[in-house]
């Protein structure tokens, strides 16, 4: 029997955000997240989707002629057959960005896969769920995520940037305001003061497109 997968929904866009931002990018969106943090803005792939065999997903992204692929969600990694997928992917000579909430045991990501991992601060209401085994699996093609609700959570992620000297450890430390709870300007005035080596991240689609579905 094919290895399948429930996806929410598969589109070419923008890389709203990474260091891949701007570039045209196919999303593959997978349904299912088991983490509920309080700023989410994708909360339409919690449940439903439509189950794709692997072999149609890779048909699929043939179709958009782009040299960029990210696999998110949701929470990708909670479905098992996310890994062959990213693996079946990197073989067809796709660069491939992983999105991951940071609670899911990384181990197992191919390693030609660029993990943009999301460290939950507190204000996310699922700090808890971090699974700081995943930070020495982290290589320097990868990404860590901060996204920052308020300054408790930027000293808190500025606390991690330096208990796991993060800057030196992956090729770029994102600090995300939160949507509607943060100004970015207030954000950069912090990291400026502070003299971080992080990268200020706005999300783009958001900017471009309200951050509506398929974009």
């Amino acid at each position: 029997m094919s290895a399948t997968l429930r996806i929410t929904e598969i589109f070419y866009s923008l890389q709203g955000e990474a260091r891949t931002v701007g570039r045209p990018t196919l999303f593959i969106r997978l349904t299912g997240c088991p983490l509920r943090c309080q700023y989410c803005d994708t909360a339409y792939a919690f449940s439903g989707g439509i189950t794709w065999k692997l072999d149609e997903i890779l048909t699929e992204v043939k179709k958009h002629r782009t040299r960029y692929v990210t696999v998110t969600g949701g929470e990708p990694l909670a479905q098992p057959n996310c890994l062959p997928l990213l693996s079946q992917l990197c073989d067809a000579g796709y660069e491939v960005s992983l999105e991951t909430s940071g609670a899911m045991d990384v181990a197992k990501v191919d390693p030609r896969v660029v993990k943009v991992l999301d460290l939950k601060t507190p204000g996310s209401l699922e700090v808890e769920r971090n699974l700081e085994s995943n930070i020495g699996l982290l290589t320097p093609q990868d990404q860590v995520k901060f996204v920052i609700c308020d300054q408790a959570d930027y000293q808190w992620a500025k606390a991690k940037v330096a208990e796991f000297g993060l800057e030196r450890k992956v090729s770029d430390v994102l600090f995300s305001p939160s949507n509607q709870e943060l100004e970015a300007r207030d954000l950069a005035e912090w990291i400026l003061a502070d003299h971080l080596d992080v990268r200020l991240q706005v999300q783009l689609h958001k900017y471009l497109w309200d951050n509506q579905p398929g974009h």
